[in-house]
């Protein structure tokens, strides 16, 4: 988070608040944005990293940001207004990680049930 400040800090956003434009203020292009993504995974990763499916594409580090909102007990339907998705689009593609928490929601269950106090 650090990094993302100081970056903000020294360069600014667009107006519209997109983090990287073009260098006249306008839209990168998508194979623009490739180069520079891959350019930045070589500096940032090891080269077996590289070599894996680590951040292989921008996309991933959206599905890890909303895999772990889902994770953390985010409301489904707050994830999915953050996330710019329907919540029909939300459970068709991270349905299996919500799945995952079947455990973790009996005992929120169970414990509603006992009569324990609900989170606000």
């Amino acid at each position: 988070m650090q990094l993302l400040r100081e970056h903000i800090n020294e360069f600014g956003v667009a107006p519209d608040g997109r983090l990287f434009r073009a260098a006249e203020g306008g839209r990168l292009l998508s194979k623009e944005y490739a180069a520079v993504w891959k350019g930045a995974r070589r500096g940032a990763l090891t080269p077996e990293e590289v070599a894996s499916l680590l951040a292989d594409v921008p996309y991933a580090l959206r599905h890890t940001c909303v895999s772990g909102w889902l994770l953390a007990g985010v409301d489904p339907i707050e994830v999915a207004r953050r996330a710019g998705h329907s919540v029909a689009v939300l459970f068709r593609f991270y349905a299996k990680i919500i799945a995952g928490r079947r455990d973790h929601a009996n005992q929120q269950i169970e414990r509603f049930l006992n009569g324990a106090e609900l989170l606000e």
